[in-house]
């Protein structure tokens, strides 16, 4: 997705484009997280493409949940992608943002059986939140008014073993693999002592991490969070079933 693309086009077009304007001209101090102030993000009032997607983040998190469980029984709406295209020309307003592994068996849009224009999907092999990843999550939270965080693990999940084995064998994984490993490193080793298996032990710190990086992640996400405006919750999604539980 291209975030100055959805910007230029949005409905609430003068609060987005003070938000990229702040962006801009931040130069190397990166004016945004130094001097962010609620006015930065004053939104028009008009009325969201998808006035559904209006909900609360407990609200959100049900939504998901409740989609999730009809694409495990296999039972999934018929959506009506052909009729709300025209409404999302003129921006989005999706009820939740998901931070998810980019494995090709994990899908984020199926798995919550959701429509286009709810969800904002930001996805990296591990799922772990990069400086990119956070800047990308403090849009949607900032300038969609999304409530609701999911940071989305799953089972064998690739990375995070590549990143166990690769600390255990003392070996120095190619091209840009490494820099994978150094961000997945600290779930691995917090979770290596733990009983039971070390795979999934370790996807689950991960997720568990996550979290708890951006619900604290200054000044935009902890901000929201703290004001209750923002939930930030940790899943892992099993292969065989479909099915997103919940990391407490």
């Amino acid at each position: 997705m291209c975030l100055v693309c959805d910007a230029e086009n949005a409905a609430h077009r003068a609060s987005r484009r003070g938000f990229f304007k702040s962006l801009g001209g931040a130069g190397a101090g990166f004016a945004l997280l130094g001097g962010f102030t609620p006015s930065a993000f004053a939104k028009a009032e008009k009325a969201p493409p998808k006035p559904q997607n209006v909900v609360s983040p407990q609200g959100a998190l049900d939504r998901l949940m409740a989609g999730n469980a009809r694409y495990v029984e296999g039972v999934a709406k018929r959506h009506d992608f052909r009729h709300e295209r025209e409404p999302l020309t003129k921006g989005q307003n999706p009820y939740a943002g998901i931070l998810s592994c980019a494995d090709s068996r994990i899908a984020p849009e199926y798995a919550f059986d959701s429509g286009r224009g709810d969800l904002f999907v930001c996805r990296v092999a591990g799922n772990f939140a990069n400086d990119d990843v956070v800047a990308s999550l403090e849009y949607a939270v900032a300038v969609l008014n999304t409530p609701l965080i999911m940071v989305l693990g799953h089972e064998a999940c690739g990375a995070v073993d590549a990143t166990i084995n690769s600390l255990k064998d003392n070996t120095t994984l190619p091209g840009h693999l490494p820099s994978l490993v150094a961000s997945l490193t600290p779930a691995v080793r917090a979770s290596e002592h733990e009983p039971g298996d070390a795979l999934a032990n370790a996807i689950r710190q991960n997720v568990v991490f996550n979290v708890e990086k951006l619900k604290n992640a200054a000044p935009i996400l902890k901000d929201q969070a703290d004001q209750g405006k923002l939930r930030v919750v940790g899943a892992t999604y099993k292969l065989a079933e479909g099915h997103v539980e919940l990391v407490a």
